[in-house]
């Protein structure tokens, strides 16, 4: 069960807020992250894209008066209008929020190390912005692939270093209301429909709405487990959920569980993990191909399929045995015999639409203080123990805990990889 979105924001949202309008205090330099899009005939072409930290790890506070912070219900932020009036989003130091970059590679720090010695939580999320600086890139994936390497040795029982697709507004949902959009990491939504203080960079007052769209989770990790999660939605682009059944799972906007794909529950200990078939002790590459039924872009997608390079060879996803079938892939059949809910949000076909469509590309870190990141790597998940995942456990013996994403790229089937079979 993939929980990590309502979890993750939850522990963002704890200390922190999120605005609309610019600020001019602190300047908004997005850190370059060059990516590549790739074709058959012509190869791989670098594109100078770059990362954005969430608005919600920004400083909000009142236009002109830095030290006076704007909280959503306030007086100087009671509703969406209000707060474009009076409040404004900085922008940030990344370095400070344990975001590096350097060419095609992005690194994510879970702690960084106080001038008192101590370790500060920064649990950075990040969105690929496009050449043009001022909005997501749009990945439209349908009949394509998505390529990345991962370095995610420094990640223990507990962490969760993740790659996964929002349908969230290109822009960010930059409006009169909403100026800053995505240049300032505005915009987020998921599968958990999160209640979030600003939703599309406006104001939501109490909370009283939660943020639905469709989630696409690439990759969810650490050194001991991994999962990949489709999550469909019956929703286009961000949806408000007003009630506790249109934001829940039974019957909700959103298939929060998802229909997930992890060797180790079907009985294949060994296959990634330390020393496993896929080493997670050394760099990795991961690749997920979306196969349509025509083998086009504009068909219906039908099946996600996961390939691994590692030292130059290809390492194909572990067949596990279903409803007395071996399958390596997610596609309906394996969502109707291992998930009961997510053809009732439009199965395959309907995380398919939202990849037509295009989504954004996110980076995140975080670890989970109130469940211990147990869904991922405990139990039937992985081999970590119940308890070992506390975040105050980990910081004492990993403060180092980082990931590495580099040489991202996309494009046709078959374009983005070279492997020996």
């Amino acid at each position: 069960m993939a929980v990590k979105s309502a979890l993750f924001t939850a522990s963002l949202l704890s200390s922190l807020v999120a605005a609309q309008q610019i600020g001019t205090a602190i300047p908004e330099v997005h850190p370059r992250l060059t990516t590549q899009k790739c074709t058959l005939a012509g190869g791989c072409k670098t594109q100078n894209t770059s990362v954005v930290l969430d608005a919600f790890s920004r400083t909000l506070h009142k236009i002109g008066d830095l030290t006076q912070t704007c909280t959503v219900g306030d007086e100087i932020c009671a509703d969406a209008e209000t707060c474009a009036k009076n409040c404004a989003l900085e922008g940030v130091d990344y370095a400070a929020h344990g975001v590096v970059t350097s060419g095609s590679s992005l690194t994510l720090n879970q702690w960084l190390k106080g001038s008192d010695g101590q370790y500060v939580t920064v649990t950075p999320r990040t969105y690929l912005v496009a050449e043009d600086d001022k909005n997501y890139e749009d990945l439209r994936l349908l009949n394509a692939e998505l390529t990345f390497d991962v370095d995610l040795s420094k990640l223990v029982c507990g962490m969760n270093g993740a790659l996964y697709f929002s349908e969230m507004e290109t822009n960010g949902g930059r409006s009169a209301l909403n100026p800053a959009g995505a240049e300032y990491g505005t915009g987020y939504c998921d599968a958990q429909c999160p209640t979030l203080s600003f939703i599309n960079g406006e104001a939501n007052p109490n909370n009283e709405f939660g943020a639905c769209c469709n989630e696409m989770d690439i990759w969810e990790a650490n050194a001991l487990a991994q999962v990949y999660t489709p999550h469909p939605c019956r929703a286009t682009r961000v949806e408000k959920c007003a009630t506790a059944e249109a934001c829940g799972q039974p019957k909700g906007v959103c298939d929060k569980w998802g229909c997930g794909f992890n060797p180790y529950q079907h009985g294949f200990a060994s296959y990634y993990g330390r020393n496993g078939t896929v080493d997670t002790n050394r760099v990795f590459t991961v690749t997920t191909q979306f196969l349509t039924d025509n083998g086009r872009a504009d068909g219906e997608l039908v099946e996600i399929r996961r390939l691994y390079v590692q030292d130059g060879l290809l390492i194909q996803n572990q067949a596990v045995a279903v409803a007395g079938k071996q399958v390596d892939s997610i596609t309906d059949a394996y969502c109707n015999a291992t998930s009961a809910w997510t053809q009732q949000r439009g199965g395959i076909a309907q995380m398919g639409d939202a990849i037509g469509r295009g989504m954004t590309l996110i980076f995140s870190i975080w670890a989970d203080a109130g469940g211990y990141m147990t869904w991922l790597d405990s139990g039937n998940a992985g081999p970590c123990n119940s308890t070992e995942g506390n975040p105050a456990l980990i910081v004492q013996h990993t403060p180092d805990a980082a990931v590495t994403f580099s040489n991202i790229k996309w494009g046709e089937i078959g374009s983005t990889f070279k492997a020996t079979a």
